[in-house]
């Protein structure tokens, strides 16, 4: 399996990705990074917090921007080289995550694509968007 090279990839050309987030996700995240946040964990005490119940991990959803980038666009072999996140709303557990990728530049003398990167909910509202920067696969 080889993604897209540099040559093979254009402007606008686009991929996504969509989950829902189980209370699995949210606990193997935890445990694999160690974030043990009560936010995420702690029903009791997340419902006192500014959100009224538990939350993913903002990382978790940025992760599955990698799983686009990684997989999609450009896809096996891409390096993963930057990326610039804003958290716009709380990912719950139960909610059905979009990440969406979008080449907007590409930087050919370098290998380098620039790509927007977006996750909605199953509501088609935005909680996260950024800029990536990747290394295709030659």
């Amino acid at each position: 399996m080889k993604g897209l090279t540099i040559k093979e990839l254009k402007v606008g050309d686009k991929e996504d990705f969509e989950k829902t987030i189980s209370e699995s996700d949210v606990y193997l995240y935890a445990g694999i990074t160690g974030d043990l946040n009560p936010a995420h964990i702690n029903q009791r005490e997340a419902e006192s917090s500014i959100f009224k119940g538990r939350i993913a991990h903002g990382m978790l959803t940025a992760g599955l921007i990698s799983a686009v980038l990684g997989m999609k666009l450009p896809g096996p072999g891409t390096i993963y080289l930057s990326q610039e996140l804003k958290f716009l709303a709380p990912v719950r557990i139960g909610d059905t995550i979009k990440a969406e990728v979008e080449v907007i530049e590409k930087i050919e003398e370098k290998n380098r694509i620039v790509l927007n990167t977006i996750c909605t909910n199953q509501n088609g509202e935005l909680v996260l968007k950024g800029k990536a920067v990747v290394m295709p696969p030659k």
